[in-house]
This record gives C-alpha cells, structure tokens and sequence, in this order.
C-alpha cells in the first residue's frame, strides 16, 4: 500500500522557514525544506492542516505563528465542525490549525495530532481514480467533495477538496499560477498527478525532511 510518507516545501529561504515551522509550531520531520525560486502567485491549490485536541492549543499555535511573522487569513471562531483558524506563513504557505472540539477538556497543550496536506483538485473523482491506480487506498470519501487516503504510522495524511472550496473555506482568492512549491514523497512516487502536484520516491522525501 502507497500513502504519503513526508513532504518538502519548497521556500526562498530554507533557514528562515525552518525558524518560522519551530518557533509557530515546534515542526521538524516528516516536513522538509528546499530553496526554490520557482515562479508562483496566489493560491497555490492546497493547505497544511494542523489537527489538535482543543481550542486552547488552537489559541496556542495560532499565536505563535503570528509572533513569528504569519498573516491572518481567518481568525479563529467556532464553526459547524468545531474551531479553527488559518494563517498564511511569511513564505505564502498557508496553515489551518482545528480541532473537532468547541470546549477545552484540559490544560492547554502543543500537541499536534496529525499533519493533513489538503490538496485542492480541479475532478475529485479524476484525482481519487489517479491515486487508488497508483497504490493509495481510500480511507474515507464524501460523493465529488472530500476524500481521504489511509495514511502511514506517521502524522501525515493526504486528503483532497474541490479547489474552489478549499479556497473558500482558507479566505483566499481560488485563482493562482506557477509552481505549487510542495513535492510529496512516498512510494508511489516519481509522478505528477492530474492537477500539478509532483511526488518523488519515498528515499528521496525522507531525506529532504533531514535538511
């Protein structure tokens, strides 16, 4: 079975990144970091999703990312599915810290429970054909809106949203050109799939993430 093994942004500045994913999130491995000049602007067609247990360590994680330099897309509040927030990094990355609870059930923590790469994708069906063709496997989905694909024994998953909602639901503007600046690492790469996103063998995203 093929699932999404690590992950690599590819920033202008490697070491201004890597300060920016410590001092927000206290982040390291499975995400690695590249320089790239690679044209983009714009929404860059995906978000990293930070799942935490509570509001608290939203709160938490939210403003630690605005003190090291992100910009607030969406403040955090309550919504149907619980509460949540998103900011975009200094380098345009743009992150969504939730939690599926509207109450904290305890002290506040740091904790992040799993790392969600959300790509937004032209064909839902055409993308989740793509992906289950070359070795991942469905963990959950939802028509032509969201679907989800079982994940390794680490943090990341990989999941994937209709572009134009994705967009939506982050604040941003759906139109974007250029380089995505992420590279997915895992077995069932070297590819490109129908939207853009390359992958590169799982050997190759493992040692990127050490950078």
């Amino acid at each position: 079975m093929s699932f999404l093994a690590s992950l690599t942004l590819e920033v202008a500045d490697p070491a201004a990144s890597r300060r920016f994913l410590t001092e927000s999130f206290g982040l390291d491995a499975p995400i690695g970091l590249r320089a790239s000049d690679a044209p983009t602007t714009g929404f860059r067609g995906y978000t990293l999703g930070l799942t935490v247990s509570q509001p608290s360590t939203v709160d938490s994680l939210l403003g630690t990312a605005v003190a090291a330099g992100a910009t607030v897309l969406k403040p955090a509040a309550k919504s149907l599915w619980g509460y949540g927030g998103v900011v975009r990094d200094p380098d345009g990355t743009i992150w969504k810290v939730a939690c599926s609870a509207k109450k904290d059930t305890g002290p506040a923590t740091r904790d992040i429970d799993e790392i969600v790469l959300l790509l937004g994708v032209a064909d839902i069906a055409a993308s989740k054909r793509f992906y289950v063709e070359h070795g991942l496997t469905v963990a959950k989905s939802f028509a032509k809106v969201y679907v989800e694909f079982a994940a390794g024994a680490g943090p990341l998953k990989l999941a994937l949203y209709r572009r134009r909602a994705l967009a939506k639901d982050l604040g941003v503007d759906p139109e974007g050109t250029g380089s995505h600046r992420v590279v997915l690492g895992g077995d069932a790469g070297p590819l490109t799939d129908p939207d853009g996103f390359g992958w590169e063998a799982a050997e190759a995203g493992a040692s990127a993430t050490a950078r």
